[in-house]
């Protein structure tokens, strides 16, 4: 059976693991911890990198930050994972879904505008497959409405927008590092910001609500609890399993971008044929190859392909049911417009296997039992 995804394994965790053991300190803001903060410091050039125990965390860290208040609206797209929702439920705010981009699957930059209401406080890009939401408009509409702009980067990393990282062009950006991501700790995830001032606040945010950072800087002889707070950091062993593998972060990425190509150059002459549609990556965009999908043309026929490919040992998968048909999606919010697309997309695409060291032999099996379904 060809997995779906394996989680990525470089070879040097499990020493990295041992040396967090061996300097006996396991909790958080090891020299793992600050090892991989600093490093995504450096190769996103944004001035704050905080390493947490999930994007979910992440996400619900800009809530706090971005002073969402029960009442607020918050625009974000339905197709989406549960987290970038939960987030700002949590806080108490409205949802208010709108439609997508039946290209990139990325929220519709131009349905925004219309959804902004006095009560709006934050609009929510979610950078779907690692390909970039249209930011300049998004952030041209935020600065004319005084809204803050969280970017859900969860497949975003290492993705750019005209030359620009994911994660570093909203107010806050939030990274995964799940084990499904092209990059892990198992579970993790970052919040990225370049606002200076946030940094004390989100430092407390993390840590309990205490100012146990300035603490541990030298800065004060004791700490105590400050404000509201929460348990946002991982572990150094998390952090040291995550280390081993941004050193090798060009080699993953290299890696995972020939089998993206693969899949597309093989697949191109089924698609020519309209059997499916494949994805669209817009020139202002440089991806990150989190995922390679096929669009069939409706749910009947997914279905079909998806149990074909099952029964040739081959494991695939459609991805998010749109929020604002879930029970907690009608519960917390609305959807503004027209869904014109959001269901129909969510009903027609497919994810194939993708991870890193993913074997030729396997690709090519995939492509030819591909070939075969359509004949």
């Amino acid at each position: 059976m060809i997995d779906f995804n394996i989680p990525p394994y470089v070879g040097k965790e499990l020493i990295y693991i041992k040396e967090a053991i061996t300097n006996r300190k396991i909790c958080g803001d090891g020299i793992f911890t600050k090892r991989c903060s600093n490093w995504m410091k450096d190769k996103f050039h944004v001035n704050q990198a905080f390493l947490t125990t999930s994007c979910t965390h992440s996400l619900e860290m800009a809530a706090v930050l971005s002073n969402v208040q029960p009442g607020d609206e918050v625009i974000l797209p339905s197709y989406t994972f549960v987290s970038t929702a939960d987030a700002f439920v949590q806080r108490g705010a409205s949802l208010v879904f709108i439609d997508i981009r039946p290209d990139t699957l990325n929220i519709d930059e131009k349905l925004i505008e219309d959804a902004i209401t006095p009560k709006t406080k934050v609009i929510v890009p979610v950078h779907y497959a690692g390909v970039a939401c249209e930011m300049d408009t998004i952030m041209e509409i935020a600065k004319r409405h005084n809204l803050m702009v969280v970017e859900d980067a969860a497949q975003g990393f290492a993705s750019s927008y005209k030359g620009k990282s994911l994660g570093t062009i909203g107010d806050f950006g939030c990274f995964s590092f799940h084990e499904t991501k092209n990059l892990s700790m198992g579970e993790g995830g970052a919040l990225l910001f370049q606002d200076n001032s946030f940094q004390e606040k989100a430092e407390i945010l993390r840590e309990k609500g205490t100012d146990r950072s300035k603490f541990f800087r030298g800065q004060i002889d004791k700490y105590t609890w400050q404000d509201y707070g929460s348990s946002y950091l991982p572990s150094d062993m998390n952090a040291a399993y995550l280390w081993a593998q941004l050193e090798m972060a060009n080699e993953i990425q290299r890696d995972r971008m020939e089998s993206y190509n693969f899949y597309d150059q093989a697949l191109k002459p089924l698609a020519e044929k309209d059997f499916f549609e494949q994805p669209c990556v817009p020139e202002y965009c440089q991806h990150n190859a989190h995922m390679y999908y096929i669009k069939l043309p409706d749910l009947k026929n997914r279905t079909e392909f998806i149990s074909y490919l099952k029964k040739n040992k081959i494991l695939s998968v459609f991805h998010y049911i749109p929020l604002h048909s879930a029970p907690a999606g009608k519960r917390y919010g609305h959807f503004f417009g027209e869904d014109k697309y959001t269901t129909r997309e969510s009903e027609r695409l497919v994810r194939l296997p993708m991870y890193y060291h993913l074997s030729q032999d396997d690709k090519e099996y995939i492509v030819d039992t591909i070939f075969h379904y359509f004949k």
